[in-house]
């Protein structure tokens, strides 16, 4: 398909929910017009190769949804802003279970924290600065894992930047009281865009495993 056919192909999919698609589940959307109870709060990257309610399969009303350049969450009180006032939100006023931090194969936003310079980061000042809440990660690799080819570097810095994001979420007073409480379950994934597997981290060890696996 051409490329500049996608948009009205795009425009001619809105109008086909509205006649076809919503009829059909017209009870759901009812349920849902006075309110939301979803499942999981589930921050991922805005690659547009990452879909979060086709790889759950979730409903509408299942997922709240944040997405931001390389699946970031500032540590409370670096910058706050809409991350911030996402996981706020979700946790005090919607009560949600579970949170999720996703990364996933490929991804930009770690390539460009890796080697700035080959991705002209210079040139993205306010996206230079937005990685930094993933340098401590870079860090890590660095110090262990620089001497691997560079998939199996650049796959380390995906599991690294996940595990750092699920630390800084702790530092949210919110997740910090959810958490303290019980009322909340934190989780780490990593999604492969080509083999279309979620692993999950193993914070204990820093592993991933299959998401079906016990921990």
């Amino acid at each position: 398909m051409d490329d500049d056919d996608r948009f009205p192909r795009m425009i001619r999919s809105v109008r086909q929910f509205r006649d076809r698609v919503f009829p059909e589940y017209g009870d759901d959307f009812a349920r849902l017009a006075t309110g939301q109870d979803p499942v999981a709060l589930f921050i991922t990257c805005a690659d547009s190769r990452i879909s979060p309610e086709m790889i759950t399969e979730a409903g509408p009303g299942d997922l709240f949804v944040s997405r931001n350049v390389g699946n970031l969450v500032p540590a409370y009180g670096e910058m706050l802003g809409g991350v911030s006032a996402v996981v706020e939100f979700a946790v005090k006023a919607l009560h949600v279970p579970h949170i999720i931090i996703c990364g996933h194969s490929d991804c930009a936003a770690m390539k460009a924290l890796w080697d700035p310079a080959s991705h002209d980061l210079d040139a993205m000042p306010t996206v230079k600065s937005w990685l930094r809440n993933a340098e401590a990660a870079s860090s890590v690799v660095r110090a262990t894992a620089a001497h691997l080819p560079e998939a199996e570097m650049l796959a380390a810095l995906v599991r690294q930047n996940v595990a750092l994001q699920l630390q800084h979420l702790r530092t949210h007073p919110a997740v910090a009281a959810a958490l303290a409480n019980r009322r909340v379950t934190l989780h780490g994934w990593v999604y492969d865009i080509g083999e279309g597997r979620i692993d999950a981290l193993r914070e204990a060890t820093g592993a991933l495993g299959p998401l079906d696996d016990p921990d």
